[in-house]
């Protein structure tokens, strides 16, 4: 008899659900039936039933596409924001009420990714999107993190720090203090904005992944040869090859040099602060996973494992 299972990847800019058909007499083989991709899902203890929400939509579509109903038998949502257990169990809570599954379980976008990666196994996993942090698992178990201290004192190297520096530097050119930069020019031109005195709104009014959404316009801007631009970038690279270097450090010594995988928007495969950032653990001896990682998949995994 077959089970049903969806698995979720929540994050600042989108959300992700894979929904699998489970052979209860062969667990290890489940079978993709559906997938789709919803609005943002960031698990918070002050609005739990927004993330609850989001993620139940996201099941309703791939549960409409997969020509299944509700309830599955599973659901097991990874989202960022979800390593704060107030957060994590008040949006598993919420989600548990939407009625689209049987048991709903929420975990951290982290925890799925590296589920995908490495299973059960050792290994490392840099996360760079909206937010930024590193996590990892010893030879001998033991786990550990770098970073993950939320935007207002940490994430560096993200898209929200890169975003939100790309405004100090035009704050700065408008106000004779710094370099002048085409990020003020690109920035206002893509915001629609007539000043750079309009940011002060825009910036107090928009949530977190609209500045993170800036990043590909530094990108752009370094790649046409934008000093400050540049600097940006190679600001972030740096901070992300510590989080890195840090997980290693924590967790060494190591019998086998441990693979380390890159997840989130930030790092998909062509973006320029990838390539930067792979130049840059090459030379520090850092193996990489070579395939594309899949979030929801690995949450999937994790619904089968509940399931089974």
């Amino acid at each position: 008899m077959s089970r049903y299972v969806i698995g979720v990847d929540g994050g600042g800019t989108r959300t992700g659900a894979v929904l699998l058909e489970v052979d209860a007499g062969d667990p290890e083989r489940a079978k993709e039936l559906a997938r789709t991709e919803g609005r943002s899902a960031v698990a918070d203890a002050t609005e739990p039933g927004r993330a609850a929400s989001a993620v139940a939509d996201a099941c309703r579509d791939v549960a409409r596409l997969a020509e299944v109903d509700l309830p599955v038998d599973v659901v097991w949502a990874g989202l960022a924001g979800a390593g704060r257990e107030a957060a994590r169990s008040a949006v598993e809570l919420e989600l548990g009420r939407t009625g689209v599954a049987r048991v709903a379980r929420v975990g951290t976008d982290v925890l799925a990714a590296f589920q995908d990666a490495f299973g059960d196994g050792p290994g490392v996993l840099l996360v760079a999107g909206t937010g930024s942090i590193a996590w990892g698992r010893a030879e001998d178990g033991r786990e550990g993190r770098v970073g993950g201290w939320g935007h207002h004192i940490g994430d560096e190297g993200s898209g929200y720090a890169i975003g939100v520096e790309a405004l100090r530097r035009v704050a700065r050119d408008a106000d004779g203090r710094g370099p002048a930069t085409n990020l003020r020019t690109v920035i206002l031109a893509h915001l629609d904005l007539e000043v750079a005195d309009d940011l002060v709104p825009w910036f107090s009014t928009v949530p977190r992944a609209q500045v993170a959404a800036l990043a590909p316009l530094v990108a752009a801007a370094a790649s046409e040869g934008d000093a400050a631009a540049r600097e940006i970038l190679d600001h972030a690279v740096e901070e992300l090859e510590r989080h890195v270097l840090a997980v290693l450090e924590n967790l060494g010594p190591w019998e086998r040099t441990p693979t380390v995988a890159l997840a989130g928007g930030l790092l998909r495969p062509g973006r320029t602060v990838r390539s930067s950032l792979e130049a840059a653990l090459a030379r520090d001896r850092v193996r990489l996973l070579e395939r594309e990682l899949d979030p929801a998949m690995g949450a999937g995994r994790l619904a089968c494992a509940v399931a089974t």
